[in-house]
């Protein structure tokens, strides 16, 4: 798999609001988990739709996983034009220090927000161009935005072998358990 789609929660949907969350780094820990084998196999892009949450976690991960692996790279692949217009200010920041370490960025739309068919636009679009998809998902912990491109993804992987890789609130439940056992040594 050269071309990997990772995406999941939007951060309010994690209840996090902030990037002090002590959360986050148990996130980006599953994420960089489940990436680094992918790398070392042939995994040359990481593509993300670049939403506050997950995709910019992951992001953040891809860009310190560059230090090691230089080939790697980096997209974000909007579904409009200017889609932090909205955010506030310290969240805008973070997306424009984000975007300093990315590869390629683009939107599917030149126009800024108008409907939800710019994001299903975007998700075709994601799909088309990726061979797997890394999600953080966990449907048990209540349903959220990740379920339609999971549904999507489980499609294409039943009809073109399109590779399904979940994370789930145990593996980074896991993590966390694991960090605070090794915290007592």
């Amino acid at each position: 798999m050269k071309n990997l789609l990772v995406t999941g929660y939007r951060a309010h949907e994690l209840s996090i609001f902030d990037q002090k969350h002590k959360g986050i780094p148990y996130i980006k820990k599953a994420i960089a988990a489940k990436l680094i084998p992918l790398i070392e196999e042939e995994l040359e892009w990481v593509i993300t739709p670049g939403q506050y949450g997950v995709d910019l976690w992951a992001c953040e991960v891809v860009i310190e996983l560059k230090k090691q692996y230089p080939d790697l790279k980096l997209s974000i692949i909007a579904a409009y034009a200017n889609q932090e217009e909205k955010w506030k200010e310290d969240k805008k920041n973070y997306y424009h220090d984000i975007l300093k370490g990315v590869d390629y960025y683009g939107s599917v739309s030149k126009e800024p927000y108008s409907g939800v068919w710019q994001f299903t636009a975007r998700d075709e679009l994601l799909l088309r161009k990726t061979e797997g998809i890394l999600l953080l998902y966990d449907e048990e912990a209540g349903e959220g935005s990740p379920r339609f491109i999971k549904e999507k993804a489980l499609r294409k992987n039943l009809q073109e072998g399109y590779r399904y890789i979940g994370i789930s609130s145990e593996d980074i439940e896991s993590i966390a358990n694991e960090e605070q056992f090794n915290g007592f040594d």
